[in-house]
């Protein structure tokens, strides 16, 4: 079972970028997908999160208004539409998958699947 996530790169400030994240092995469609993001020195951090029927997202306060996540359960995948990059966003973003049964999106405890990370780099 894998996340395979992609997209990062080199941004200015002000700047877009669209994460992909496509799962294999297993289907993630009843699955709350979400990102985490953990910069250098820093704990990693919740970011978003979407429901299986894309029905509810929910988002870090620091990337709402900025930020998008959507799903695409015909193709097993989970995207994060980035928009008006700041510094403070640069970091490696990680796809995830939580468990069953658990609501605390928040939580990188109910995420079970974790994808290898891609990296986000925001230039002044």
């Amino acid at each position: 079972v894998q996340l395979q996530a992609s997209g990062g790169g080199l941004v200015q400030t002000g700047g877009s970028l669209r994460l992909s994240c496509v799962g294999f092995g297993r289907p993630f469609s009843s699955h709350t997908m979400g990102w985490f993001r953990q910069a250098p020195g820093k704990e990693r951090e919740f970011v978003a999160a979407i429901t299986w029927n894309s029905g509810r997202t929910y988002y870090t306060d620091s990337v709402k208004g900025r930020f998008a996540i959507s799903r695409d359960n015909a193709k097993n995948s989970v995207y994060l539409q980035m928009n008006s990059l700041k510094p403070e966003d640069a970091a490696v973003y990680y796809c995830v998958g939580q468990g069953y049964g658990y609501s605390d999106y928040e939580s990188a405890d109910t995420y079970f699947y974790w994808g290898q990370g891609t990296l986000v780099t925001v230039s002044s």
